[in-house]
């Protein structure tokens, strides 16, 4: 069986939904080595998606060679390349998939925060997530999101039966994982960062909150007498010329960093040794980094949002996102009371252990079933009425 999934999420350095895509598509030829898995992008990949730790022998990147219908990928390059390749089934991993019915097809929707909260993306996106979104869950066989609040939440707002959504979590990688002191130290210093400092990583945008983030460390600032740094880990999104002059302005000078995009085992360092892990989120479909993080052992703090506390439980501090004095609070009881940091760490590095890949792998692997269950049953009905 030949089984394609979207691979235009590895044409660009890879975040949050270019990790799920990758890791997801190599646990899956891990967990089924008789079938043949595609990662297909009409694009080049990024150089760093080919240069991964060696790929099972069953997994292959594709770069499709469709011409002029790489312009419109979905409507017409991509089901001709699964017609002509005869794919058994296509997953689009990252909000888009065939919209001309060529095999049975899943659709993964991350969240909807670009029809939830709009303001807090470019207006371009927003309004192709308006135009495209209901095109695209009609035309999947079934949707995949990564919590069930999402799920929740797709079904509501975009009027899709419940039993066409599944909930599949994600997982951190297994890169993730307490390192020893020596290792943090040398990153911290290659990288310029003190011993005690909070960590945020994720792409820099209006929707991760990180004007919050800094009013919010200004008062922990006032409130401790550890000399703390802030670290930003993450690449520029969009809107950051105010977040750079605000982490200028007096009382923060000097006092945070942004690190640009940096590679895991950069990321694995910082996780490891931060004093805490913040993440003030305005909207998330599940929250890889905290994931991440809480396996490396840091103390996380969380936006209190039904998506990232499925994800975390009990095993974090978690917050209103907008509230900067709940967020200060909360960072400053992490700083002042060691055993209480301790006990967040240690459940944090438990509950991250609930969630692998090879789950996700055999969870998502059931869900192709059942697609391809349901292809079957719609053949079946329209040979019986054809046979009338």
């Amino acid at each position: 069986m030949r089984i394609g999934l979207d691979g235009l999420p590895l044409s660009e350095p890879k975040t949050g939904v270019g990790h799920y895509t990758f890791e997801l598509a190599r646990a899956l030829a891990i967990a089924a080595p008789p079938d043949e898995f595609e990662l297909i992008s009409p694009r080049p990949f990024w150089p760093a998606s080919a240069g991964e730790e060696s790929l099972p022998p069953n997994l292959h990147l594709v770069e499709a060679q469709a011409g002029l219908l790489n312009r419109r990928w979905f409507l017409f390059g991509l089901p001709r390349y699964i017609r002509q390749q005869r794919l058994a089934l296509f997953h689009g991993t990252n909000y888009e998939a065939p919209l001309r019915k060529v095999c049975p097809t899943v659709l993964t929707i991350h969240d909807l925060s670009l029809l939830l909260l709009p303001e807090t993306h470019e207006a371009a996106r927003v309004r192709r997530a308006r135009r495209r979104f209901p095109l695209m869950c009609r035309a999947a066989t079934l949707i995949v999101t990564p919590t069930e609040s999402v799920r929740r939440e797709v079904c509501a707002h975009l009027s899709i039966e419940s039993n066409r959504v599944v909930a599949v979590p994600e997982a951190a990688r297994s890169v993730f994982r307490p390192v020893d002191a020596t290792e943090a130290q040398a990153t911290r210093r290659r990288l310029g960062i003190e011993e005690d400092f909070l960590l945020f990583v994720g792409t820099l945008e209006p929707r991760k909150n990180l004007p919050t983030l800094l009013r919010a460390f200004r008062e922990a600032l006032a409130q401790t007498k550890t000399p703390l740094q802030l670290v930003i880990a993450g690449k520029k999104g969009w809107l950051t010329e105010d977040l750079f002059a605000q982490a200028g302005a007096a009382g923060l000078a000097g006092r945070v960093v942004f690190t640009g995009y940096l590679p895991d085992e950069d990321l694995r360092s910082l996780y490891s040794s931060c004093r805490a892990f913040v993440y003030p989120s305005l909207s998330e479909g599940f929250g890889l980094p905290p994931l991440e993080a809480m396996a490396c052992g840091a103390a996380c703090v969380v936006s209190r949002l039904p998506s990232i506390t499925e994800v975390v439980g009990d095993a974090a501090l978690t917050v209103a996102p907008e509230d900067e004095k709940e967020l200060a609070r909360a960072v400053v009881s992490l700083l002042n009371d060691e055993n209480l940091r301790r006990r967040v760490a240690d459940a944090g590095k438990l509950r991250a252990a609930l969630f692998s890949w090879e789950r996700t792998a055999r969870l998502m692997r059931e869900v192709y079933d059942e697609a391809f269950a349901i292809d079957v049953r719609k053949g079946l009905r329209l040979f019986l009425k054809k046979g009338r």
